[in-house]
C-alpha cells in the first residue's frame, strides 16, 4: 500500500515523505509547486504534479497507485495574507480539503492525516497550555479555513468508512539533521529561518511585531517543534489509523514557549552572529503566546519527541541556510554551463 503526500515538496510535505521512505512506505506526492521545489522530493517517491483540487488528477492518482493512506499538507499558511486574502484561503485551505476528502472516500481509502493548526485556538484567556478541549476561536481566515476543514472532515468520519487524525501545529521549526531537505521558500515568515537568513547576511535585519504584548519580554510566545518531531507525529497517527482508531484531533507541540527575543538571542549564540533588530507594531491576527498541552498525541499516538531543545532546532536551521546557499550557487553555475554549452 501506498501513502499519498499532498504537498509534499514543500517544507513538511517534503520531511514527511523522506520519513515514510525511512520507514519502508511507499510514497506518492501531489504538488502544484507554487511555493515547493521538485527537487526536494525524494526520487524514490512518485510524483504527480498538480492541485489537490483537481478531481481528474485525483482520479488518476488513486487508479495509477495503491493508496490506502492520505497526508494532507498542501495549504496556504501565513496569517497576515490570509487576513489580506480570505477568500483565496478559504478555497486553498477548505475547498481542496473537502474536494480531496470526498475523493478518498469514492475511492474507498480510509485514513486521512490532516495537516492543522494551533491557530484555531485564536487568543486564549491565560497562559497555560492549550489542550484540545480548549475553545476554539480563531482570530483570523488562515485559522478559521483549517477549523472549517476539521469540522468537514469530523462530520465525514461520522458518515463514511472513513477515519482521521488532525494534527493541530504549533510553530515548526528546524530543518532534517540529515541535510535533506528543509525550510527553502523565498520570502518565508518563519522567525527562526528569517533570523538564520539574517545570521548568515542574506538580511539586513530582523522585525520584532508587538514590543506590548502581556509576556514577560513583551514580545510574542510561541511552541517551536522541530519538524522531524513533527513528521514522526504523522508517522505515529498513520500506525493508529491502520490500527483501527478513531477519528482524533491532537496537538503537536513541546509544551513550553519562547518569546520572539528568546528565538533571536538564541540564534545569535548558536551562529556567533548579530544582526540589527526593528521594533514594528503588532500585526493583525496575531496571539500573545500559544503554548501547546500535547498530552493526547504522547498518550493515545505513543509520540515521543527526540528533538525537544531551543538550540537544536535553530542549528538544524542554521546547518540548512548554509546548504541551501550552497545549492543555489551550484544550481546557478549548472545554468551559466548550460548556457555556455548552448551558445557553442
Amino acid at each position: 500500500m501506498a501513502v499519498l503526500v499532498t504537498g509534499g515538496a514543500g517544507y513538511i510535505g517534503s520531511h514527511m515523505a523522506w520519513a515514510l521512505l525511512d520507514a519502508g512506505e511507499d510514497v506518492v506526492v501531489i504538488d502544484r509547486l507554487s511555493t515547493g521545489f521538485r527537487w526536494a522530493v525524494p526520487s524514490a517517491a512518485r510524483f504527480y504534479f498538480g492541485d489537490v483540487g483537481n478531481r481528474d488528477l485525483l482520479a488518476r492518482i488513486f487508479a495509477e497507485n495503491d493508496i490506502d493512506a492520505i497526508m494532507h499538507f498542501a495549504g496556504s499558511i501565513v496569517v497576515p495574507e490570509s487576513v489580506a486574502h480570505p477568500l483565496e484561503y478559504y478555497d486553498n485551505n477548505t475547498t481542496n480539503t473537502r474536494l480531496l476528502a470526498a475523493a478518498a472516500i469514492d475511492a474507498g481509502i480510509p485514513h486521512f492525516v490532516f495537516s492543522s493548526t494551533a491557530a484555531v485556538y485564536g487568543e486564549q484567556r491565560d497562559d497555560t497550555p492549550v489542550a484540545e478541549t480548549a475553545s476554539v476561536q480563531p482570530k483570523n481566515p488562515y485559522g478559521q479555513s483549517k477549523l472549517m476543514a476539521e469540522v468537514m472532515l469530523r462530520d465525514a468520519a461520522s458518515a463514511h468508512d472513513f477515519r482521521f487524525v488532525a494534527l493541530r501545529y504549533f510553530n515548526v521549526a528546524g530543518a532534517d539533521p540529515e541535510g535533506r531537505t528543509g525550510l527553502s521558500t523565498e520570502g518565508a515568515t518563519h522567525l527562526i529561518k528569517i533570523a538564520c537568513e539574517a545570521a548568515l547576511g542574506r538580511r539586513s535585519g530582523v522585525e520584532i511585531y508587538g514590543t506590548d504584548y502581556p509576556t514577560l519580554d513583551g514580545t510574542g510566545v510561541r511552541d517551536y517543534i522541530h519538524v522531524s518531531d513533527l513528521v514522526n507525529a504523522h508517522l505515529k497517527a498513520l500506525s493508529y489509523l491502520r490500527r483501527g482508531g478513531e477519528a482524533l484531533i491532537a496537538n503537536c507541540g513541546y509544551g513550553k514557549g519562547y518569546s520572539v527575543l528568546d528565538v533571536l538571542q538564541t540564534v545569535m549564540r548558536v551562529s556567533r552572529q548579530k544582526f540589527e533588530v526593528q521594533y514594528r507594531p503588532r500585526r493583525p491576527g496575531d496571539a500573545a503566546s500559544v503554548v501547546a498541552n500535547a498530552t493526547v498525541a504522547r498518550r493515545l499516538l505513543d509520540w515521543t519527541p527526540r528533538h525537544d531543545d531551543l538550540e537544536t532546532i535553530v542549528h538544524t536551521a542554521l546547518d540548512w541556510e548554509q546548504n541551501l546557499s550552497a545549492r543555489k550557487v551550484g544550481d546557478l553555475r549548472a545554468l551559466q554551463q548550460r548556457i555556455a554549452s548552448a551558445a557553442f
